[in-house]
Order: C-alpha cells, then structure tokens, then sequence
C-alpha cells in the first residue's frame, strides 16, 4: 500500500490507524531518511492508544518501552548502533518473545540478529509531503 502524507498530522493520523490494524504482538521494521517522519508515526500510534506523555526518538537509548491500556509498546531507534552483536547483548530477543509491538527504526543497522518482520514501513521526501509505503508480511 502507497499513501502520500502530507504533513506531520497526516503521518500521525496514519500511525493512530495502526492500532486498529496491528495485533498486540508483531514487529514493525521502519526505515527512511533522518526526519522521514518515522517517531512521528510511533508518536501516532501511542497517540492512537490514549498516551499523552512525551515520544521521542530512542536515537542514544536503543529503546523507550511504553504500557498504554494494558498494551506494551518497545520502540528501538538503531540509527547509531556500531555494531549488530550489540543487540545480542542488549538482549534484544527478549523484547521479541511476549506480547508487545515492536517498531525498530533503522533495521538494516540490526542485520541477522532481528527477526523477519510482520510489516515494513518506508517513508520517504516528496517535498514537503511524505511518500508512505506499507507492506504486510502475512
């Protein structure tokens, strides 16, 4: 599915859609250009559950979790990840193993040691508007 969005509501917008299409264990692999819109669309989707608390990019933490109406929500930024055995370390299949959605922004940075995703999402420039792309793996 392709979508443009034209702003960073609309990007938002989308993400909060996602709540009604995503089970309450899967991962989604985000990728795009730095100020894509990838935090805003996770921010769309804490949004989409009823958090009203601050969403910023995990850039320096690897990871912010948050627990919204009984939902846990793992948000990884692995823009500056050095090396991918450090998400071995970190115990990155944990996070994967009980309920909870994942969004992994920057996955290319995380090569063998992340799971096939259950959907992948790419933003892109289009100017002032943003291309979406969303594909589902099942």
């Amino acid at each position: 599915m392709k979508r443009v969005l034209s702003d960073a509501g609309a990007t938002e917008h989308f993400g909060a859609e996602l709540c009604r299409q995503l089970p309450e264990k899967c991962l989604i692999f985000l990728s795009g250009d730095l100020g894509a819109g990838k935090t805003t669309l996770v921010r769309g989707y804490l949004r989409g559950l009823g958090y009203l608390g601050p969403v910023k990019s995990p850039t320096y933490t690897l990871v912010e979790t948050y627990e919204v109406n009984e939902r846990i929500i793992h948000h990884f930024d692995l823009y500056r990840l050095k090396d991918p055995e450090e998400l071995e370390w970190m115990g990155i299949a944990d996070y994967f193993d009980h309920a909870a959605v994942c969004f992994v922004e920057w996955p290319s940075n995380g090569g063998d040691f992340l799971p096939q995703p259950d959907c992948a999402i790419t933003l892109s420039h289009q100017g002032e508007s943003r291309l979406l792309d969303v594909v589902f793996d099942k």
